[in-house]
């Protein structure tokens, strides 16, 4: 009797699951359709039910979604929230928004409006959305299981404070990040308590701050994105076991600027990355256990800046090109590894033809020891004293950290 009953209930529940999607209907939302507006569609939705917008602008004021519905557009139709209102507000599991061009939020000081603004909840889809001049573009709020994926955000933000950022999550766990374009946003993506996220194939361009800014975000993984001519570049703060690999940073000039800003990170890898002509490829500051390999450092002002508050990272394999410095200190201490680097600036020999040089490259020079200290000694660059000092430095090493160097340098530059 009781296998009789458990294979009734089996049954039973197959032929549930079989009819649930033959249940969902569609329902055409637009001018001429049967229901003209998003929310009355909505509203006659049922969980499961896909509601589809026809071209045409709609100003609806806040669109809330609280069923698990997919919302479709189709030829891009508009939502405009006329600067007062949040567009689109998601706050039922299981929702997928698609196909829309979302402009105009609300603005305010006191709370977070977006474009989309997830609130609360899971399994949601934002995918091939246009969100232009927004305060927050895609906001996820205590969110898991989210897919922003092939979006476009543009904003035309003056001032920081006036604008927020383009892709936005807190405390939220499982996201993935993938193909989207930010622009003109405060922060191009902003993590803050963010774990288990992965961010892959963005561009984030011509954000007033940082292109990427995280922090408190452990176990994320930032995957063959672009950080480009964004004000301040990247920056990563207090968190643990970061992934980065195969990304351009690229652009990011400035007083305050750096392709890759690592502050209080510890046990990550920094790998098959290019940091190309910014102000400072990467600065680290309380940093420890990051193995940075792999690497080119080209056109930068400063390829590496390391500060003697950082411990056991290992530099290993990388390239560093055509950089006015390659590396800089604030200290003579040093207890981290440099370890078969190319230097271009490199003059020694290979006697044994192993590839490696036979003599170390200390890649400090004197004279920018003295720019870390006095900013304005730059104005001596490339004079004949400032060559006489580090020609000099070279041979009888006295200010520059003598523990800082590179034994066995490559010969040759590695392929990246």
């Amino acid at each position: 009797m009781k296998n009789l009953a458990l294979a009734l209930y089996c049954a039973m529940a197959c032929l549930w699951l079989v009819n649930v999607p033959l249940s969902a209907t569609t329902i055409q939302v637009g001018k001429g359709r049967s229901v003209g507006t998003i929310k009355a569609g909505l509203a006659q939705a049922k969980s499961g039910d896909t509601v589809l917008v026809a071209a045409g602008v709609y100003k609806e004021g806040n669109i809330v979604i609280d069923k698990a519905i997919f919302l479709k557009g189709l030829g891009k139709p508009v939502l405009d929230g006329e600067k007062k209102y949040e567009p689109l507000s998601i706050k039922s599991p299981g929702v997928t928004v698609q196909g829309f061009s979302i402009q105009h939020s609300g603005h305010s000081s006191m709370n977070d409006i977006a474009g989309i603004k997830i609130y609360n909840t899971a399994h949601i889809k934002i995918f091939d959305n246009e969100l232009v001049d927004n305060f927050f573009g895609i906001y996820a709020q205590n969110a898991t299981n989210v897919e922003i994926r092939g979006n476009i955000l543009k904003a035309f933000g003056t001032a920081e404070q006036l604008i927020g950022n383009g892709i936005h999550a807190w405390k939220s766990d499982s996201l993935s990040v993938e193909n989207n374009e930010v622009s003109g946003h405060r922060d191009g993506i902003y993590l803050e308590f963010v774990t288990h996220t992965r961010v892959q194939g963005n561009l984030s361009e011509k954000n007033l701050r940082y292109g990427l800014h995280f922090m408190f975000s452990h176990e994320n993984s930032y995957i063959s994105n672009t950080f480009r001519s964004n004000g301040a570049g990247v920056a990563v703060m207090y968190t643990k076991h970061v992934h980065m690999e195969n990304n351009n940073f690229e652009e990011n000039w400035g007083d305050a600027a750096y392709g890759l800003l690592l502050k209080d990170i510890s046990d990550s890898q920094i790998i098959n990355n290019q940091f190309s002509r910014n102000t400072t490829g990467i600065f680290m500051e309380g940093s420890n256990r990051i193995h940075i390999e792999h690497n080119n450092f080209k056109s930068n002002g400063w390829g590496l800046k390391i500060q003697s508050s950082c411990m056991d990272n290992v530099l290993k394999d990388n390239n560093f090109l055509q950089n006015t410095f390659d590396v800089a200190t604030n200290g003579t201490l040093t207890l981290n590894s440099f370890v078969h680097n190319y230097w271009d600036k490199y003059e020694g020999y290979d006697l044994d033809k192993d590839g490696f040089g036979d003599i170390p490259f200390r890649p400090v020079s004197l004279f920018s020891m003295m720019v870390e200290r006095y900013p304005s000694a730059m104005l001596l660059f490339r004079s004949f004293m400032t060559m006489l000092f580090d020609r000099t430095e070279k041979l009888l090493p006295s200010l520059t950290p003598e523990g800082l160097k590179d034994d066995k340098p490559r010969m040759k530059s590695i392929k990246v």
